[in-house]
């Protein structure tokens, strides 16, 4: 897909003009809910759920490719019983 200049110079103007216009104000006392989770010790439960579902998005990922390797492997075999049986169709007719 070609885009004429026309249609690049505004892509490109709020490109490069688009991030100052979202920035945040820095914050200078730090964030509440974080210091307070610190402070409990909670933040460590945080870690720990964002940790498990990663590690699960990763299980199911692994999972799924294996799964789809399976199913890879078995479209291989049939198109190779595909490709053989016209072939020996033809020797035994012969």
């Amino acid at each position: 897909m070609r885009l004429s200049f026309l249609t690049k110079a505004p892509l490109a103007a709020l490109l490069l003009l688009g991030h100052t216009l979202m920035a945040q104000q820095p914050v200078s006392d730090g964030v509440e809910m974080a210091d307070k989770l610190r402070a409990d010790g909670k933040i460590w439960v945080v870690v720990a759920v964002i940790a498990a579902v990663f590690v699960g998005i990763i299980v199911y990922l692994v999972r799924l490719d294996r799964q789809i390797g399976k199913l890879e492997d078995e479209v291989k075999g049939q198109r190779r019983n595909v490709t053989d049986t016209p072939e020996r169709t033809k020797n035994a007719i012969h």
